[in-house]
């Protein structure tokens, strides 16, 4: 088990600019915290209390820089929030673990109970108001290695956004200074309908805010456990699978089309095939039972003009493919499933951003757009629970670590 020792506030180290931030784009994300773990060994010169001081020190710096994080959000007109930079901090918890002698015990850290208390846990029962944007818990154990939980609020930052900061908090640690081009940009404003928006109606139909398809036909086993598990593909699987998606392209296209034809990504290949694999796993005898996918597109450099490199704000748009039936998911080619992954990220460019915002702007409940895409949709989870024949899949920690 993991106790908590103490807790305390980090605030900026020095006076912030206090504006409220308001992005379209941030509105339809959950208030909940994305959670990050970072591990350290045992170190014969790691002194306990500089390090603490200088970890503490560091944040606290950190977030003069980013200074929206040491904020919070606050409850505007029609359930929207925008981010009040009033410099209140973020949550520090300090913690032991005596349940584990060596961190090799922790494994390929697989969300079990034990990690999960390694992160930071969040009372969301609070006012929206007093919730923290910036979590962070230092747990020790007994070998004298560490582990470094973060939460980040979902409607504050994306992947991008939190592995600047976290690059920009590990440099101060180190005492090294920013360099010029790793200064954030905080304007929200630039993801706002009046900013980008040319067009004078919607062009594209948005069924990534639609509500999702449900369970059909017989209810699961609620005595079923559910299991978590990290599964490693090699670059020789995913190869093997790109070439297995690609024979669809080969197969379908004159030779002219397969010379443009763009190459499926390792994201499209690997989403795909899991798509497959969990409706075969789910499938029992529901054929026809419908399912989509969903993900999230960092739309940073597909925009005109692109946002600037160092926008902090959450970028990542929703995207759906195309809804299938188990069977034809089934039955049908892995080149089929890629496919309509590569088209649904795809469609994610400059105009169908501005028609995503322009979308957002016009509706008036909010909790419809954020939770027909982040499942259980309200119209799901009405009643008794079924089952969710739909697949999420989000990559951002293999695109992101790269910068790291």
């Amino acid at each position: 088990m993991v106790s908590v020792q103490s807790h305390s506030t980090i605030i900026p180290s020095k006076p912030t600019p206090n504006p409220k931030l308001f992005s379209l784009c941030e509105q339809i994300k959950l208030r909940t915290h994305a959670p990050l773990l970072y591990v350290y060994k045992p170190h014969n010169q790691n002194n306990t209390s500089t390090f603490l001081e200088t970890l503490k020190n560091s944040l606290s710096q950190a977030l003069v820089i980013y200074y929206p994080l040491a904020g919070r959000l606050s409850w505007i007109k029609d359930g929207r929030w925008e981010i009040h930079c009033n410099a209140k901090g973020a949550l520090f918890l300090e913690a032991k673990c005596e349940e584990l002698t060596d961190l090799n015990q922790l494994g390929d850290f697989v969300p079990t109970n034990l990690v999960s208390q390694l992160i930071p846990n969040i009372n969301y029962n609070l006012p929206l108001e007093d919730i923290p944007l910036l979590a962070v818990q230092l747990t020790r154990f007994q070998c004298g290695g560490f582990t470094l939980g973060v939460a980040l609020c979902r409607a504050a930052t994306d992947g991008t956004a939190t592995m600047r900061f976290m690059n920009a908090w590990a440099k101060l640690a180190r005492g090294e200074n920013l360099y010029p081009n790793e200064f954030p940009c905080h304007d929200r404003t630039m993801l706002n309908s009046h900013k980008v928006a040319h067009l004078s109606s919607l062009r594209w139909q948005h069924r990534e805010f639609d509500a999702p398809p449900i369970w059909m036909g017989s209810d699961l086993n609620d005595n079923r456990e559910v299991s978590v598990a990290i599964v490693k593909l090699t670059r020789e699987q995913v190869l093997k699978l790109k070439k297995k998606a690609s024979s669809r392209v080969s197969f379908q296209c004159t030779s002219k089309d397969v010379h443009g034809t763009k190459p499926y990504s390792t994201f499209e290949v690997i989403a795909g095939h899991l798509w497959r694999c969990v409706t075969k796993a789910r499938h029992i005898g529901n054929s026809d039972q419908p399912t989509r996918l969903s993900t999230l597109v960092n739309c940073r450099n597909r925009l005109k003009p692109p946002l600037p490199n160092g926008y902090v704000g959450n970028a990542a748009f929703p995207t759906v493919t195309q809804t299938r039936s188990f069977n034809d998911l089934i039955c049908k080619p892995l080149g089929d499933a890629v496919e309509d992954v590569k088209k649904a990220v795809e469609r994610v460019m400059g105009e169908y951003v501005t028609s995503a915002l322009n979308y957002i702007d016009i509706e008036k409940d909010m909790n419809l757009l954020r939770y027909n895409f982040h499942y259980p949709a309200k119209s799901v989870i009405e009643g008794q629970y079924k089952g969710n024949p739909n697949l999420f899949v989000d990559l951002w920690i293999l695109r992101e670590r790269l910068s790291l």
